[in-house]
């Protein structure tokens, strides 16, 4: 659970129900899937998922679409620095936090 969103996770379960919820957490873990399957160079796991736990659904899928139109030809380790970097501006802009607090 990521305490950054839990205020906003409640309030959309009231406001939307938990149907509508549970879809929107699953169109998160696609976009992780699909983070990890393609951007991972082997350490990002957590930062991606942290990233896809605060940050907002349309978001995530923009950076990740300009993440793949920006490294195209790369090799696995030079693409997860694209996104890297697309996610921590938007991170920057919009306040959010993607290190993992112990």
């Amino acid at each position: 659970m990521c305490y950054q969103k839990l205020e906003d996770d409640i309030a959309c379960i009231h406001t939307n129900g938990v149907n509508k919820f549970e879809k929107m957490q699953k169109r998160r873990e696609h976009l992780i899937q699909e983070m990890l399957r393609e951007f991972n160079e082997g350490r990002s796991k957590t930062y991606y998922c942290i990233a896809a736990a605060v940050m907002e659904i349309e978001e995530l899928k923009e950076a990740l679409n300009t993440a793949r139109a920006n490294s195209a030809g790369f090799n696995t380790k030079e693409k997860s620095r694209v996104l890297h970097a697309l996610l921590d501006e938007i991170a920057r802009q919009k306040h959010y936090h993607l290190k993992l607090r112990k």
